[in-house]
């Protein structure tokens, strides 16, 4: 086990200096694996898109290394420090799309302030794509780049429509592509009902939030009573494997086996449980 801890830590070093022994190459030569795609894309969802996919997998294994290594230390059983490492290994992953669900969450959150907004930017005679650009100022912080990026991808051009797709693959996020796609309906057709769709989509939303709001309040209740039970059991092996007689029984290869096979019934329970749990997201029907 030593050995194999030993060439993981090298591994980690190696994947950490990567990033400058290897240089990434420029877009049009290779295209970015799929595995790493998804490492970015979960990254840049969790408000990290600056750190490269190379050294997150460094970082994640150099966690569970040490955290392998702490665990046979103390235990001296393989099969404990195996499944630390392994469940020390994801832990990063796991905090990365907790921390873009958070993110999903409070942007969520911030789309009737900003409806709100273009209603009184509307109702006070500015015109449409000024009423969006105002928003890089006076809207909330956490989407003032996006506006941004259309106010000067729209004045460098001077076409609207193009600056809205623009906006639209910046977002990325349904509730944009139902605004979006009303705000360009009202500037090809025109009208003086845009103030009333505006406040009737600003409502819908509200009422969606809230909705929504009590159902992940009621199902947090069941979700953290099911994930303590399922950490229960471990704290107390862990408490366990101070003990040598409880260390030896667990060296066998019956201990090993039962060890095994719980954590894989822990894992599927765990996933099972976060599936039955999972509220449908919206999907980007306009996207």
């Amino acid at each position: 086990m030593i050995p194999l801890l030993g060439a993981m830590g090298g591994t980690g070093v190696v994947l950490l200096v990567s990033p400058w022994l290897w240089p990434t190459r420029s877009p049009g030569h290779v295209p970015r694996p799929a595995w790493s795609s998804r490492i970015a894309h979960r990254l840049a969802r969790a408000g990290f898109p600056r750190m490269a996919p190379g050294v997150f997998v460094a970082m994640s294994g150099v966690i569970g290394a040490v955290s392998a290594s702490l665990a046979l230390a103390v235990t001296g059983l393989p099969a404990v420090a195996a499944l630390s490492l392994v469940a020390a290994g994801c832990a990063p992953w796991a905090i990365a799309g907790w921390r873009a669900r958070s993110r999903r969450q409070a942007v969520r959150g911030l789309w009737p302030e900003v409806v709100d907004h273009l209603v009184a930017s509307i109702r006070a005679g500015m015109p449409l794509p000024d009423a969006l650009a105002s928003l890089a100022e006076h809207g909330p912080a956490p989407l003032r780049p996006g506006f941004l990026r259309f106010d000067e991808r729209w004045r460098r051009t001077g076409t609207v429509g193009p600056a809205l797709d623009d906006l639209k693959a910046h977002f990325a996020d349904p509730t944009a592509d139902r605004l979006i796609e009303v705000l360009r309906m009202a500037r090809d057709v025109g009208g003086t009902e845009l103030p009333t769709v505006l406040r009737d989509l600003a409502a819908h939303l509200r009422q969606d939030l809230a909705l929504r709001a009590e159902l992940e309040a009621r199902q947090s209740w069941v979700t953290n009573a099911g994930k303590l039970g399922l950490a229960a059991p471990w704290i107390v092996l862990a408490l366990l494997a101070t003990r040598p007689e409880a260390a030896r029984a667990y060296a066998t290869a019956q201990g090993t086996l039962l060890l095994l096979g719980a954590a894989g019934l822990t894992l599927l329970a765990y996933r099972v449980m976060l599936v039955i749990a999972r509220l449908p997201e919206d999907r980007r029907w306009l996207g």
